[in-house]
């Protein structure tokens, strides 16, 4: 089907402009100031008064399928995204098993061929045993290596110098990097088991997994990044630290080394982790406002490029559990721009630094063929924007498998109206449109 969106309030590449688009199949066929002369069976949109914007490119989710399908899965989480308006996600390999093999990826491929409503891609999941499966790694189909430098991970804990040494050497593609120093944090959690025994209150939880656990470690992988010239992708900044040890990028500029920050860490503090407790509790903690004011303003400044969700599913069950036993991860993809255009309208980021983060850099760092930006020819990857029309999340309309969001108590002043996954609508006013028009994302390399 064909789409014209007319007056429309284009954000994108640094400027917002009043244009038309007009979409072919799934393409975007022609951006206009003027009328466009429209072919036969196309569906006109007037966009008047509201945003239109590449959509959302989530570099970090964790979509738990296979093996944890009871807290979400690729349908019900790709559902959500599409209400988000994310159109392209990365998933990560802690699943059950771990995606630890090309065999894997493939698999994972299969189940999101069938069940996702927005594009795709998967990690390979690094250990100090699969060297040979890294080497295989297709760079043209295959986002990127995740390794998990430091705790929360199991198997794929990655701590050693001359495996990490051989996964930097070898990989054919960018490295994602989880951050934090095993030794720190099993200090810390001595030390406040001593203090509290097994009941350790949550409020803890950015006191054991401290700044200097995440420095420690960071610093670390970018030493090695730098030793073995390598491309290196750190995930979730949470500390005002670690933005020292990147380099500022620009529009015509992304460094070899470059960082991520998720929503949660630029809108929450610790001062929440009282009231909020375990539906907070994440991997690395929510730090500071001192952190959090630094991580804004490295967003701003180009030091971090990337913002993204590491949206990870729990049942509320699994969240209302102790301490120890409460897992760590938080669900809000359907809800990460709904929160980025409100801190827009507090005054804390500007709209251009929203779709620089969220659309322009993740397609640049990752070399995304035909995605994030709206080009003539691109994909017809959009997300239309009411800015005057808010919404609350609440259980009756989060589509997320665990029906729980650490948004729940906030009124949002703006919401997403339209999401075109290749050209195809996918959700529309409240109404999920299971378009099948999802596809694996391909790369320039």
């Amino acid at each position: 089907m064909n789409y014209y969106i007319k007056n429309a309030d284009i954000l994108n590449e640094g400027m917002l402009t009043r244009a038309n688009v007009l979409i072919e199949n799934e393409r975007i066929k022609q951006v206009s100031e003027d009328e466009i002369i429209l072919p036969a069976d196309t569906t006109v949109i007037d966009a008047q008064g509201k945003l239109l914007m590449p959509g959302i490119i989530d570099d970090h989710v964790h979509f738990r399928e296979p093996g944890l399908t009871h807290k979400g899965d690729m349908f019900s989480e790709s559902r959500a995204a599409a209400a988000g308006g994310v159109t392209s996600f990365m998933d990560m390999p802690n699943t059950l098993p771990p995606t630890m093999s090309i065999d894997d990826l493939e698999h994972k491929r299969e189940i999101a061929e069938h069940n996702s409503l927005i594009n795709y891609s998967f990690y390979l999941g690094a250990s100090a045993m699969n060297i040979g499966e890294i080497k295989k790694v297709d760079p043209c189909k295959v986002c990127g290596i995740k390794v998990f430098i430091g705790s929360s991970t199991g198997d794929l804990l990655v701590d050693e110098e001359k495996a990490l040494s051989a996964i930097f050497a070898e990989s054919p593609v960018i490295i994602a990097a989880h951050c934090e120093d095993e030794n720190t944090i099993k200090e810390n959690i001595a030390r406040y088991k001593q203090k509290f025994g097994d009941d350790i209150p949550v409020e803890y939880h950015s006191v054991i997994r401290n700044a200097e656990a995440c420095y420690k470690s960071a610093a670390r992988t970018v030493e090695l990044a730098l030793r073995y010239n390598s491309r290196l992708h750190v995930l979730h900044l949470s500390t005002a630290k670690e933005t020292g040890l990147f380099v500022k990028s620009t529009a015509g500029r992304i460094p070899r080394i470059t960082a991520e920050v998720c929503t949660h860490h630029l809108w929450f503090s610790e001062k929440d982790c009282k009231f909020k407790g375990n539906k907070i509790k994440c991997n690395p903690a929510i730090k500071s406002e001192y952190d959090r004011e630094i991580l804004r303003n490295a967003v701003k400044n180009g030091r971090i490029t990337v913002i993204a969700t590491d949206h990870a599913p729990h049942t509320i069950d699994e969240k209302r559990k102790k301490y120890f036993n409460s897992p760590s991860g938080i669900p809000y993809i359907q809800h990460s721009l709904s929160a980025m255009l409100e801190m827009h309208k507090q005054g804390v980021f500007s709209l251009f630094d929203i779709v620089e983060r969220m659309c322009h850099c993740p397609a640049r760092i990752f070399g995304i063929r035909d995605r994030g930006f709206i080009r003539e020819g691109y994909f017809a990857d959009l997300v239309l924007i009411d800015l005057n029309t808010g919404y609350r999340p609440s259980p009756e309309n989060i589509l997320s498998k665990c029906r729980w969001s650490p948004f729940e108590s906030v009124t949002f002043s703006t919401k997403v109206e339209t999401t075109w996954v290749n050209g195809s609508i996918v959700y529309d006013n409240g109404e999920i449109i299971e378009a099948k028009a999802a596809r694996s994302l391909e790369f320039n390399r």
